[in-house]
């Protein structure tokens, strides 16, 4: 009797080990599986905030970069002069400028550049971009700058600083009216250039206004005569032009001015002879 309760303690000693024991492993690895759920969890967690921060952070980068960049583009008034620019890249660079247009030889020109694959810059009379609404699309289509060269081209200057930038104002609205958003004020050309002491009040009038101006320091001589020849061009071209790193050129596309256009081919070889890339201003 004895024996079978002992025999019966013991089953039960073992039963409730086995228990125990079940209990202690059922317990482990739910921990375990649990654990390593809320580690991967975590670490998800972790990495999506992760490339938050860093969507984050590359935006404000982006923004930054922008801001930078709008900082660098923004136009300075007053006088602009390339040629004194000192050039990191050592290239030569010719800019092509044409006044007084346009005109029934701006579409000549306009050709001849788009051959070449050139871009120039184009100095508009406010009163010719009224007669031709056309051609001033063409020069803006054709991915040239556009530039104001007044409204009335009133060379003298008799006129005050004020008159004088009513005129620029103009010429701004006559371009505006035809091109929309595509045309950026504030850079022009004074009739006959802005050279001289006695045209100081006029260029600190455009300042004041935000505007900058740009003159030359080479031109191909079209506009010291009535008529001109073409060779006599091309001669003066490389006259002017010696080896200068930087050069502006003068040039017109008014109506009277057909051996600039006969000109210009031999004009751009002469100066990709030399080395010289071409860009616009801007």
């Amino acid at each position: 009797m004895n024996n079978e309760k002992q025999k019966k303690r013991r089953k039960l000693l073992i039963m409730r080990s086995i228990i125990v024991f079940s209990i202690v492993i059922i317990c482990w690895t739910s921990f375990f599986i649990f654990g390593t759920y809320y580690r991967k969890k975590n670490v998800a967690t972790a990495h999506t905030a992760h490339k938050k921060s860093m969507l984050a952070k590359s935006k404000n980068h982006d923004k930054k970069k922008d801001k930078q960049a709008k900082q660098t583009s923004t136009i300075v008034p007053g006088d602009f002069q390339p040629w004194l620019i000192k050039r990191t890249d050592n290239k030569k660079v010719a800019y092509l400028t044409f006044d007084d247009g346009p005109s029934n030889n701006t579409k000549k020109i306009l050709s001849i550049l788009d051959a070449n694959q050139i871009k120039a810059t184009f100095f508009l009379i406010g009163q010719n971009a009224e007669r031709y609404p056309d051609l001033v699309k063409d020069e803006a289509n054709d991915g040239h700058s556009i530039g104001n060269h007044t409204y009335s081209h009133m060379i003298s200057y008799r006129e005050t600083p004020q008159q004088f930038l009513d005129d620029i104002n103009h010429c701004d609205s006559v371009l505006k009216s035809i091109l929309g958003d595509r045309y950026t004020p504030k850079l022009i050309r004074f009739p006959g250039g802005s050279f001289g002491n006695r045209l100081k009040p006029f260029k600190d009038a455009v300042t004041s206004a935000g505007f900058r101006f740009v003159d030359w320091n080479d031109m191909n001589g079209d506009a010291e005569h009535p008529y001109v020849s073409t060779q006599q061009l091309i001669q003066n071209i490389k006259r002017y032009t010696g080896n200068q790193q930087t050069v502006v050129i003068l040039m017109h596309d008014a109506p009277a001015k057909t051996t600039t256009v006969e000109a210009l081919p031999t004009i751009i070889d002469y100066l990709k002879s030399l080395g010289y890339s071409f860009d616009k201003i801007t």
